[in-house]
């Protein structure tokens, strides 16, 4: 059973609720940064263009990544120099993870943890990234929370761009009962709502929108 934070002061209260003790990985998961399809590599393409400029734009020498998936992404920033650690929810992820990191010569920087669970004791640092996950969720407003208790100070998040995401599934035949909502995506924002929702612990700076996705670097206010 896990804990329900409720911010108040701009510290996290809590209170026990048995639904933040969550498993929801996305129910179309894939290795989507090797993917071979040519449509598929060009929106990746855009996304990891995107976020290698905002990484670049914060500037910063540590980073956490919440929701590292295969450490793709933590990969590409350990590549650049970065001093790179992370997490995910799922322990078979996080094996495959950490064989890609001994196998490209760094030291098994990945975890298994709940984005709940994280202390600012373990996973703080000056860039805290979480792509991909605030739309897996059961209660987005207490992650962002948590990673406002991380973030010294920047935080750079990305999430589908919504009904846009939806449409882009219909069109290639996905998800067509469901109206194109992907199993596993229990939040859904537009990018307007996305970036009111962040402004909520943070200042929004850069604002970037790779299609179909809407990501931003941001700082602790």
């Amino acid at each position: 059973m896990r804990e329900l934070g409720e911010t108040i002061g701009g510290r996290v209260a809590r209170k026990m609720d048995p639904s933040l003790d969550y498993d929801n990985i996305g129910g179309n998961f894939y290795d989507k940064y090797n993917t071979r399809n040519p449509i598929a590599r060009y929106l990746v393409d855009g996304f990891l263009r995107t976020f290698d400029a905002l990484v670049a734009e914060a500037d910063v020498p540590t980073v956490y990544e919440v929701g590292c998936g295969e450490g793709a992404l933590s990969l590409r920033m350990l590549s650049k120099g970065l001093e790179v650690r992370g997490s995910d929810v799922d322990s078979s992820i996080v094996e495959t993870a950490n064989r890609s990191a001994l196998a490209a010569g760094y030291s098994a920087p990945f975890s298994v943890r709940n984005i709940y669970d994280l202390q600012a004791s373990e996973a703080a640092a000056e860039l805290v990234i979480c792509c991909e996950v605030l739309e897996h969720v059961p209660d987005p407003v207490v992650a962002l929370d948590c990673l406002a208790t991380l973030a010294r100070p920047y935080l750079l998040v990305s999430v589908p761009r919504e009904p846009l995401w939806k449409v882009l599934n219909i069109a290639r035949g996905k998800y067509i009962f469901r109206l194109g909502d992907t199993p596993g995506h229990i939040n859904h924002w537009s990018t307007y709502q996305f970036v009111r929702f962040l402004r909520k612990r943070f200042d929004v700076i850069t604002i970037r929108t790779p299609l179909p996705w809407t990501m931003a670097l941001c700082r602790l206010r």
